[in-house]
């Protein structure tokens, strides 16, 4: 079940029939990366400029984050790699966050170094890391325009630390952190190239607050009702998701709300884009742009009977959008090749000709950008959570029937998603007979099966660098 099936057809770095090559050139190219704060596929579909960028690109559809955790996934994008090599696992210390980040030496290796001493202009924006405070850390290593927040998650009446000056955010409408993050933005693309650019916006993690010119939109619009929504848990499921008690009405309303609020809040984040987009085209650049848009983590609504939440290996979480355009991508194409956030700072630091700081345990994705498989592609990709506990300083505070499952390690290839829990639990979703995973196929694979998986996910989850990490991530059951 867990076979897959090897890609045979060898790259081709030419624009695919009916597309518009990119003209050459010996500029480097700009490169703008908008990380959204826990957004779920089901969000793109109220994202225009979003759907745009699908036509105009590359969709990767089995694009999978590290841990479907804040601060874990972030530090995995910033360095390429893996929450074993980090060493970030939560979002608070000892064994996560801002602290742990720089503790373990991660800031002096991330892709921000590479290209800022390749010669580009950088820009963090928005959200940096769990446990930041503006008025307390200051500029980071690497990154030449520095506006970063502390908590941001309210929208408004934040703290803005500002190349070094902490500048202090009302309650106006113009205070808004999305149209503030996009007016900085559309400015700094303005002063010249090469530049990259990282918009990390709040939104639409919780509270969930739009824009106020946004809070009335989406009438009546719910949570949608897949077959997961409040389904129970089988028999073989693991007793953390069996302890999680079935929805109340009171708690379908209050997600049918949130879910209504996040379709709300994404509306600036999608604004944002394609005022960049109009800008990029004004400047003539737009032959000379990559724009990428991805998510942290995903979210979970109502599925398995869960209250909103993330930290499960489930695809509500850990499969998010990674949607690219740019010169010398593909049109209107969507690819199932097995990626991870880790390749996206080995992509950026290719792209920019400027490798040097980074060690990454990923690989460039810039081969698939071409819209076709690629022989010999990776197999498998590795999630690793750490139970983080109960925090109070922690935004991702699990609240009650949420989930919070045990620490535990997974790799999901393209047909099933492999789980090994410290309780000594196992599960096997097979995604070819159960796309809903709604039931555990662990007891009916042979043993050979289950030991073969095992080796699997204790290569990957021991790999360091990307020699060796590519060998775990390659392997065949």
């Amino acid at each position: 079940m867990f076979a897959l099936t090897a890609l045979l057809v060898a790259v081709s770095l030419s624009s695919p029939a009916g597309s518009e090559p990119a003209s050459p050139s010996a500029a480097k190219p700009n490169i703008i990366f908008i990380l959204t704060d826990d957004l779920a596929w089901n969000l793109v579909q109220y994202m225009p400029n979003v759907q745009a960028m699908q036509r105009d690109g590359v969709t990767f559809t089995n694009y999978f984050v590290t841990d479907s955790l804040c601060c874990p996934s972030r530090s995995s994008i910033f360095t390429g790699k893996l929450p074993h090599d980090t060493q970030v696992f939560t979002n608070t210390p000892p064994f996560g966050g801002y602290e742990s980040f720089n503790a373990h030496g991660n800031e002096a290796h991330t892709f921000a170094v590479a290209l800022q001493g390749g010669g580009y202009r950088t820009a963090m924006l928005g959200k940096y890391l769990n446990g930041y405070e503006p008025a307390r850390d200051g500029v980071r290593q690497g990154w030449n325009d520095w506006d970063v927040a502390g908590n941001g998650y309210p929208e408004f009446h934040y703290a803005l630390n500002e190349n070094g000056r902490v500048v202090q955010y009302g309650t106006d409408p113009k205070d808004y952190l999305t149209d503030v993050a996009s007016n900085i933005a559309d400015a700094f693309v303005r002063r010249g190239s090469p530049f990259f650019i990282e918009i990390a916006t709040f939104a639409p993690h919780a509270p969930y607050i739009p824009a106020p010119r946004d809070a009335d939109k989406f009438p009546g619009l719910g949570a949608p009702r897949g077959a997961a929504f409040g389904a129970r848990p089988g028999p073989a499921a693991p007793k953390w998701l069996k302890d999680i008690p079935p929805l109340r009405p009171v708690d379908i309303t209050n997600i049918d709300r949130d879910f209504r609020m996040r379709a709300q809040a994404v509306q600036a984040v999608d604004q944002m884009i394609g005022r960049l987009r109009a800008t990029i085209a004004a400047l003539n650049e737009q032959n000379n742009t990559y724009i990428i848009f991805s998510s942290d983590n995903g979210y979970h609504m109502g599925e398995y009977s869960l209250r909103p939440g993330k930290m499960t290996a489930y695809e509500t979480d850990i499969r998010v959008p990674l949607i690219v355009v740019g010169p010398g991508v593909a049109s209107g194409v969507s690819l199932d090749a097995i990626v991870e956030n880790i390749d996206l700072a080995p992509t950026f630091t290719e792209l920019a000709g400027a490798a040097g700081a980074t060690n990454p345990d990923g690989h460039s994705l810039t081969p698939l950008f071409a819209g076709k498989p690629v022989a010999d592609w990776r197999r498998v990709a590795l999630v690793e959570h750490r139970h983080p506990g109960y925090n109070l300083t922690d935004p991702d505070m699990p609240v009650r029937h949420s989930a919070n499952p045990p620490t535990y390690e997974a790799i999901r290839d393209a047909e099933g998603t492999y789980v090994e829990y410290e309780t000594g639990e196992t599960t096997y979703y097979d995604l070819t007979q159960d796309p809903n995973e709604l039931r555990n196929f662990i007891s009916t694979l042979p043993a050979a099966t289950r030991q073969k998986l095992h080796q699997i996910l204790m290569a990957n989850s021991s790999c360091h660098g990307p020699a060796q990490c590519w060998q775990a991530q390659s392997m065949k059951p």
